[in-house]
């Protein structure tokens, strides 16, 4: 944890406690998967703390502990209400894309209000979180990402911790499961590269050889702009989905950018943001490709703050005959 110290609550510096909000954000970001939601675990967790009186503080002996389970348990109920709500939502739903590094010469944002972005916050791993039980996820990360030992966990999930302990387990076989053989960075980029230029060119036979066969593409409009409202399946059809996706909107530009830690392409029109995709690389080949179309979730990477370098990787979607 981001601070070990042992001493009654009423005794810590308001600015020890402050510090801690970088921490809270980075596991509530892992637990949720949205940036909003994440700050919002934040603020409730200080405003629980800013409930106790004198004599409860008193009684916290390791008040970043107690603010980590907080958070836990707070993010814990979001993601048991969240399956609910995402069943309402209109076509296939997808994390929003995080800026993986600042996009201005001026960071807006408080050191302690930024996302640590490492492997664990990738496009690919968010995912297959998406994928667990709400306990299984929670158990995962606070131990798997964060090193919780499973007797805080059984506290934070309501099981004892041999059985906390196994929701860990299964949820890191089935992260394993799906993300065996994922590139390392290097051949990640090279073949996000490549993908870029067969869409920018139009080149459906050399866009389809770096789809595996199983390929998965998944769109998130959000209902609010036209997208696959299923998941399109088999390199052929995710080829021609892709191409003839892009060749409706010829003068699109493509920039190369970080996304979520990892290289991934922005897709601009007119100079707005109009998609983000991120793409898993397994044996190197694409094994799935997710785009994010909902204008709702791309307000990070508006026009307003394109970063000065991204004209050196940006290029039109034009096709070389047009």
């Amino acid at each position: 944890m981001s601070a070990d110290h042992d001493r009654t609550g009423d005794a810590v510096p308001i600015d020890e406690l402050l510090s801690e909000r970088r921490h809270l954000l980075d596991v509530a970001f892992r637990l949720l998967g949205s940036r909003s939601e994440a700050e919002d675990v934040v603020q409730e967790t200080y405003t629980r703390w800013s409930q106790l009186d004198d004599d409860e503080r008193a009684a916290i002996r390791n008040p970043a502990a107690w603010m980590t389970t907080v958070a836990s348990r707070v993010a814990l109920s979001i993601l048991d209400s969240a399956r609910h709500r995402r069943e309402r939502y209109v076509g296939e739903w997808l994390p929003k894309p995080l800026p993986g590094s600042p996009l201005t010469g001026s960071d807006p944002l408080d050191p302690l209000d930024r996302i640590t972005l490492d492997e664990s916050v990738s496009m690919a791993l968010l995912v297959v979180l998406e994928s667990l039980t709400p306990a299984e996820r929670v158990a995962f990360v606070l131990h798997d990402v964060f090193g919780l030992p499973f007797a805080e966990i059984a506290g934070i999930v309501g099981r004892s911790p041999d059985a906390a302990r196994q929701l860990a387990s299964s949820a890191r076989r089935h992260v394993r499961d799906r993300r065996q053989g994922a590139a390392a960075p290097a051949q990640h980029t090279e073949v996000v590269r490549a993908f870029r230029e067969a869409a920018r060119t139009g080149d459906l036979a050399g866009l389809t050889r770096l789809l595996d066969p199983d390929v998965t593409a998944i769109s998130d409009g959000g209902g609010r702009i036209r997208a696959a409202l299923r998941p399109v399946r088999g390199a052929d059809r995710v080829g021609r989905f892709l191409v003839g996706a892009l060749s409706k909107r010829p003068a699109m530009v493509v920039e190369e950018r970080q996304v979520n830690g990892e290289t991934g392409l922005v897709f601009r029109s007119e100079g707005e943001g109009v998609g983000v995709v991120t793409l898993a690389v397994l044996a190197g080949r694409i094994h799935d490709v997710w785009l994010m179309l909902n204008p709702e979730k791309l307000g990070a990477w508006s026009a307003a703050e394109r970063g000065p370098s991204a004209a050196s990787h940006s290029g039109s979607l034009c096709r070389r005959d047009e």
